[in-house]
């Protein structure tokens, strides 16, 4: 019985995440092609700065770093930055769970290696874990150092802003940049942490993070429902412990891959209207 509830959640959850996954990812892989070769040009652009029409979307970070070095505010820049920065506001850091390409990756690798070990959950350890507040740091670095050059860094070397162009320069130049062995290269960190350069060294995802500091959509656990059995930690790919309330935290993606693998249905999506994340905020970071 217990084994059919973990399969129906687990298909509920995972499935539609990777659908969104795939569906964005489509979309950027789609667009060049329909840009290139039919002159179709509803969408432009990829995961930092994209277009629909004349909507346009910025990534925070991307928008940050521009009004920091420029020191001009440009209107259609903080319009572009609304949207995105008040679905982390009120849903936490799901670009990076259910939207960003590298993850999409890592997903499909994870997929691979449960088919490899015939496992329903992912068991290897790290080989190693950092702080946590490395993310922090990470943030704080990645700003600085676009200050000093006067660039923005993170524009022209993100790894999910690498796929999108890596992508645009195989269709209109026949080619592959070589920026592009950083996303190789971020890919191999799979072998270490399941997210390990997400977890510690991503800027975007940090400022995420603070954005979603008191996100209205959270996982809760309930304790009366709960057996302690531990699939929540085995399943959490960011390397947090849903078991010890840390689902509630800032580093929390939303990902529902602990509510999926709950056998007793203790976890689930809560809509509140304050979360317990922010209270956590300075303890965490620190």
């Amino acid at each position: 019985m217990e084994k059919r509830i973990r399969v129906k959640r687990k298909n509920y959850i995972d499935k539609w995440r990777f659908a969104f996954q795939i569906g964005a990812f489509l979309i950027i892989l789609i667009n060049p092609f329909l840009n290139y070769y039919f002159h179709i040009k509803v969408v432009q652009g990829w995961y930092q700065s994209i277009a629909f029409g004349h909507l346009w979307f910025v990534s925070p970070l991307e928008g940050l770093e521009a009004l920091l070095i420029t020191k001009i505010i440009y209107m259609p820049w903080i319009i572009g930055m609304l949207l995105p920065m008040t679905v982390a506001f009120f849903l936490g850091r799901v670009f990076c769970s259910w939207i960003c390409p590298i993850n999409f990756f890592y997903e499909i690798m994870d997929r691979i290696h449960k088919k490899i070990s015939k496992r329903s959950y992912y068991k290897r350890k790290p080989l190693f874990e950092l702080p946590r507040w490395m993310l922090w740091v990470a943030l704080v670095g990645e700003l600085a150092l676009a200050m000093m050059v006067g660039k923005p860094i993170f524009v022209f070397l993100s790894p999910p802003g690498l796929v999108g162009r890596e992508i645009l320069m195989m269709v209109f130049f026949h080619t592959l940049a070589l920026e592009g062995i950083i996303v190789i290269i971020v890919l191999t960190t799979y072998f270490i942490s399941r997210r390990f350069f997400c977890q510690y060294f991503c800027p975007l995802g940090g400022i995420l993070a603070f954005l979603g500091a008191k996100r209205r959509l959270i996982i809760v656990q309930d304790m009366d429902t709960c057996h302690e059995c531990g699939f929540c930690d085995r399943a959490c790919p960011w390397g947090i412990y849903p078991s010890r309330g840390e689902a509630e935290s800032i580093y929390c993606t939303n990902c529902g891959a602990c509510v999926a693998a709950c056998p007793f249905g203790a976890r689930n999506f809560v809509w509140v209207s304050y979360s317990p994340a922010s209270e956590k905020l300075k303890k965490i970071a620190g």
